[in-house]
């Protein structure tokens, strides 16, 4: 039932609701709240708005320009399930409170834009997605960064490295580097956590198709959500990565959505897939098209190959997921397409010849993006293709690992580091521009934010490995 504001009213009365928890997402990608007695929360909040500081907030406004407004979404509100106070949650926009016109830095907002603009496009009413946001849970993690001092360590009961370590009683069966794949308990010793984290997921009315063990050692998992629209999924991503880490705390265990973690053993991604539709028809489906991949589709991926080291500032946009994107491991750097095949940045699924499950997969994303941010540029990347008739060029069904030399070196790669994918962007941008779904005030905040505050940061510290290797030069 969708929900209109004197439904969430009622909703507040039926459930003896004791707070109301506003939500709205930063720039970076974090979910921002305050609350307010729910007795306080009256119908002209959702036309009116509440007021907070602007100033406060990653990539917002500067402290002379602070007043702003957050105006709640009734379609989104959902009572939160972790917390002991019964409290609603509701998603909100941000507005200006002077023009009373959307904020142009509230990524939602970009997000709803981009929907529009496909729309407007006539090319689909409707873009469908469906992120597979991998995750580690931990049982400790400590780190610490002084002129004088930089560490971090993680710990794991099933860590391969606790194998022999004395746990007062070591039970064994840690998982091997890169066997966390699909064993069963004990050796998978999170399943029920798991679980737990999924039918929490469902309380707040996430679809849940599956849940299991991932690649990695440590508690690598995945929780594959059912695909949904874009501003839909992007609201539903920051739910899913709000469940997982309330859930992991309340049974000892601390959840990062950090591309790479650990070293030497799998990263965690978030492969992204997408299809676009019109009047109820998958426009992505040809059944004499390779992969019964339509010629639309073909385009759309060649708009994402074209734009990806673009894309990838907005879509892998940490310094950290450029140590998961690294050329002859088994994250997805070669900017090519295929089917089935899990080395191609672009992979078109096999798994059903229904024509409602044809998708492309982009593969090259993780967790740690802003999802209306990121959905939004893969859609604007992937409209460029169509409405340029950009050719990905033949589809690559080889094992890429295996190429002989000569071959591979005709295959583009992702950009290596975080400054490179910017530098991209900066150069790379007009298709985000088109409708005015991003705008060049938010581009260059986005620029400007990653270089200050991440990628100068990370570049001016030596590291731990770094005394390994150079201490007696």
């Amino acid at each position: 039932m969708t929900l209109d504001a004197k439904g969430v009213l009622a909703l507040i009365q039926e459930h003896n609701i004791k707070m109301v928890d506003v939500r709205f997402i930063d720039i970076p990608g974090t979910w921002q709240h305050f609350s307010m007695p729910a007795n306080m929360f009256e119908e002209d909040a959702f036309t009116d708005g509440l007021g907070f500081d602007g100033s406060s907030i990653r990539g917002f406004q500067v402290i002379n320009e602070s007043d702003m407004l957050v105006v709640p979404d009734p379609t989104t509100a959902f009572i939160d399930p972790v917390l002991e106070v019964p409290t609603l949650a509701i998603i909100c926009d941000i507005r200006d409170p002077i023009t009373g016109e959307p904020y142009s830095r509230d990524p939602r907002h970009i997000a709803k834009k981009a929907e529009a603009y496909l729309k407007q496009t006539g090319i689909a009413d409707t873009s469908y997605w469906g992120p597979e946001a991998e995750f580690f849970l931990f049982s400790d993690v400590r780190y610490g960064n002084q002129p004088y001092l930089s560490f971090y360590s993680v710990d794991s009961e099933e860590g391969w490295w606790n194998s022999a370590n004395d746990m007062g009683i070591n039970h064994g069966q840690q998982v091997p580097p890169k066997r966390g794949y699909f064993p069963c308990p004990p050796t998978d010793n999170q399943q029920d956590i798991r679980s737990k984290i999924v039918m929490t997921m469902q309380e707040v009315g996430i679809p849940v198709e599956v849940h299991h063990h991932e690649v990695a050692t440590a508690g690598q998992a995945e929780i594959d959500m059912r695909f949904g629209p874009l501003v839909q999924m992007a609201d539903n991503l920051l739910k899913y990565k709000y469940v997982v880490k309330n859930v992991a705390r309340k049974h000892g265990l601390t959840a990062t959505f950090m591309p790479k973690p650990l070293f030497g053993d799998n990263g965690s991604g978030m492969h992204t897939h997408q299809s676009l539709w019109k009047d109820g028809d998958n426009l992505f489906f040809d059944e004499t098209g390779y992969a019964h991949i339509s010629l639309a589709a073909k385009y759309y991926i060649g708009g994402l190959l074209k734009h990806a080291p673009a894309l990838l500032a907005l879509a892998a946009p940490t310094t950290n997921s450029y140590r998961r994107l690294v050329p002859g491991f088994e994250a997805p750097v070669n900017l090519v397409y295929s089917q089935r095949n899990r080395s191609a940045a672009c992979r078109i699924p096999m798994y059903s010849s229904s024509p409602r499950s044809k998708r492309i997969e982009f593969r090259c994303p993780d967790p740690s993006c802003n999802p209306y941010l990121a959905f939004a540029a893969m859609l604007m990347a992937g409209l460029d293709g169509i409405q340029n008739r950009i050719d990905p060029g033949d589809p690559l069904d080889k094992d890429i690992y295996e190429l002989p030399l000569e071959e591979l070196a005709r295959v583009k790669s992702v950009p290596g580091s975080l400054a490179e994918s910017l530098d991209a962007l900066e150069a790379d941008n007009a298709f985000l521009l088109k409708g005015n779904v991003f705008t060049e005030d938010v581009i260059e905040t986005w620029l400007t934010y990653k270089r200050e505050n991440e990628v100068i940061p990370v570049q001016l510290r030596p590291t731990p490995l770094e005394f390994s290797l150079y201490y007696d030069i």
